[in-house]
C-alpha cells in the first residue's frame, strides 16, 4: 500500500484574525438579525406555496410526478422564493460555469464536496432537482412541507427495510427515461471541509446510467459555510455567513460521464471513478475516507481504521488527569481482570469506569465512554484492547491471545465470523462491518484458529500494516509510554503528522 499524506476531511473551524473578528462583532450585530428575519419569512411564505401544490392530490396521485398546471405554475414560485432564501443570507449572485445536463443526458447530477446545508443553493441552477433525505426530516416545520413538495426519495437511516425500498425506487426513478424529473445527490453522504473528497457511496450509481459531475466552490477570502464532524457547528457558520457583506459560491457543471458496461456492472468502480475525475477536477485528493456511524474511518482491508484512534485519545485523557504509566498499567490490569472472571460482564457504566481507572472525577470517564458508544456506558474489551498496544505494556502476540479467549465464547479454540467482527472492533476502537475478507484469509486452512488469525495478521501484505501501524508491535508501542507524551497530547502512531493523515491508497 503506498503511502501518502491527506489533510483531514473532518474537520473544520473558522479562524478569525482580531481586525476579522471585531470586524464581524460589528457586522453581524447589524446583519445577522435582518437576515435571518428575512430568510424566515420567506421560509414562511414557501410553506403554504408547499401545500397548495399537492392540496387534494390523492396518495397515488403525490406518488407519481407532478406535471400540468401545478408544475408550471408553483414551480417557478418556490425556484423565487428558495433563490431569495439564500440572497437574505448573503449569497447576493452564483456564478455558473458549464451547462446543465437535460434529463435525458443525464438523469441524476452528483454534487461535490459537500459543506453544510448551505450548499442547497446548488437547488437554484439546478431549477430544484429531486434530492434524497431523511424521512425524520418529514416532520420538521416547512422543511416537511418542502420535502414533499420536491418529491423526495425518503429513507430512514434506522430501518433496513426502508433502506431497501428507497433503493428500488431510486432506481426506478433514475430509469424512467425521463418520466421522473432530474435528481440531484451528495454523493459523500456527509459533510467535509472539502480539502479532500471522501469515498462516494454507490447510491447514485447503482442505475448504471450517465451523470453529470457538478463542482461547489466557495472563492471567499474567509472560509465560513462548512459544518463537519469537529470544529464550526452549523450556528456558527450561519453567523460568520451572514456576518459577511456577501458569500460567493461557484457552480461548475462538467460533463456528463457515461459508465462503462463494467462500471454498470459494478457501482463502486462506476462512484470510485467519478469520485477520482471530480477530485482531479477540483485539485484534492480522493480518498477512502467514510463516514461508518458517527465515526470517520479509512478503509484498508475490509478493516475500518478510525482516523482519530479511541485507544490514543483515552490515553491522552488519562495523561490529563495525572495518570502516571505505572497507575495506568495498574488501572487496565484491573479492568482486564475483571473481563477475564466473567462476573460482571463487559459493559460498565461511567462510574464504574472511574473506580476501575481511579479517575479523580467522572467527567473523564464521561469522556471516554463516549469515545466508544453513544452513551454513559462502555465495553470494558474495547477500552482495554484498544489502550494496552498504544501504551506499550503488551506485545501485540499476547494481546491477539487475550482478545482470542475472550471471544471465543464457548472455548472452542476457533471463532466464527461474527466474533471475528467484534475482537478486530475490540482491538480497533471501532466497531467492524466488513471482516469478510479477514475471515476467509484466516480460515483459509480449516477453522479460524488464534494460530491462523495471528498468521495473517503479522504476515499479510494488507494486515501486517494494520498490525505495524495502528495497533504497533511492542517495540514501537513502548515508545508510546505516557512519560513520553508531551503536553499530554497522545502520540500519532505514523498515522498523523502535522496535520495530515497518512492513507492508504487504495488502487
Amino acid at each position: 500500500m503506498e503511502r501518502h499524506e491527506y489533510p483531514h476531511p473532518f474537520i473544520s473551524e473558522v479562524k478569525l484574525t482580531t481586525a476579522q473578528l471585531l470586524r464581524g462583532l460589528i457586522l453581524g450585530s447589524i446583519l445577522v438579525p435582518v437576515r435571518l428575519i428575512l430568510a424566515t419569512l420567506c421560509f414562511l411564505i414557501m410553506w403554504p406555496v408547499a401545500w397548495l401544490r399537492v392540496a387534494g392530490l390523492s396518495k397515488e396521485e403525490r406518488s407519481r410526478p407532478i406535471t400540468g398546471w401545478r408544475r408550471w405554475f408553483y414551480q417557478p414560485i418556490m425556484l423565487y422564493l428558495s433563490r431569495a432564501v439564500f440572497f437574505s443570507l448573503g449569497f447576493l449572485w452564483v456564478r455558473v460555469k458549464g451547462r446543465r445536463a437535460d434529463l435525458k443526458e443525464a438523469p441524476v447530477l452528483v454534487v461535490a464536496p459537500h459543506s453544510g446545508f448551505l450548499d442547497m443553493l446548488v437547488l437554484c441552477p439546478t431549477q430544484l432537482a429531486t434530492v434524497v433525505s431523511r424521512s425524520e426530516n418529514t416532520k420538521l416545520p416547512v422543511i416537511g412541507a418542502l420535502l414533499e413538495f420536491n418529491q423526495s426519495v425518503l429513507v430512514s437511516r434506522k430501518d433496513p427495510e426502508s433502506r431497501k425500498r428507497a433503493v428500488t425506487e431510486l432506481i426506478g426513478r433514475l430509469t424512467s427515461k425521463g418520466y421522473w424529473p432530474q435528481m440531484l445527490m451528495f454523493p459523500e453522504g456527509t459533510t467535509t471541509n472539502g480539502r479532500a473528497l471522501i469515498q462516494f457511496k454507490p447510491g447514485a450509481f447503482l442505475a448504471g446510467v450517465p451523470v453529470q459531475p457538478v463542482l461547489l466552490r466557495y472563492p471567499n477570502k474567509l472560509d465560513t459555510v462548512r459544518w463537519t464532524y469537529k470544529g464550526t457547528s452549523w450556528k456558527e457558520a450561519v453567523w460568520h455567513t451572514a456576518s459577511q457583506l456577501y458569500t460567493n459560491m461557484t457552480v461548475e457543471f462538467l460533463p456528463v460521464y457515461n459508465p462503462s458496461e463494467e462500471e454498470k456492472m459494478d457501482p463502486n468502480l462506476y462512484a470510485n471513478n467519478v469520485q477520482k475525475l471530480m477530485a482531479k477536477a477540483l485539485g484534492v485528493p480522493a480518498t477512502d475516507y467514510v463516514m461508518e456511524g458517527r465515526v470517520p474511518v479509512s478503509k484498508v482491508g475490509g478493516l475500518s481504521l478510525p482516523l482519530e484512534s479511541p485507544g490514543r485519545v483515552t490515553l491522552s485523557l488519562l495523561h490529563k488527569s495525572s495518570l502516571g504509566v505505572h497507575e495506568v498499567e495498574a488501572a487496565l490490569g484491573r479492568m482486564i481482570d475483571r473481563c477475564q472472571s466473567g462476573a460482571s460482564g463487559f459493559k460498565a457504566s461511567a462510574e464504574e469506569l472511574a473506580s476501575l481507572l481511579s479517575l479523580p472525577d467522572k467527567q473523564t470517564a464521561v469522556d471516554i465512554c463516549g469515545l466508544y458508544s453513544k452513551d454513559e456506558t462502555v465495553d470494558l474489551r474495547q477500552v482495554y484492547f484498544s489502550v494496552a498496544p498504544v501504551a506499550g505494556f503488551t506485545s501485540f502476540k499476547s494481546l491477539l491471545h487475550s482478545a482470542f479467549t475472550l471471544f471465543d465464547k464457548e472455548g472452542r479454540g476457533s471463532l466464527g465470523a461474527e466474533e471475528l467482527s467484534d475482537l478486530m472492533g475490540a482491538l480497533l476502537g471501532v466497531p467492524q462491518y466488513n471482516t469478510a475478507a479477514l475471515y476467509a484469509e484466516a480460515s483459509s486452512q480449516g477453522l479460524l484458529t488464534e494460530e491462523n488469525l495471528l498468521r495473517v495478521l503479522t504476515t499479510h501484505p494488507t494486515y501486517q500494516k494494520v498490525v505495524n501501524e495502528y495497533l504497533q508491535l511492542e517495540e514501537a508501542g513502548s515508545q508510546l509510554s505516557l512519560n513520553t507524551l508531551p503536553n499530554g497530547k497522545a502520540g500519532n502512531n505514523g498515522l498523523v503528522h502535522n496535520g495530515s493523515f497518512q492513507h492508504s491508497k487504495r488502487d
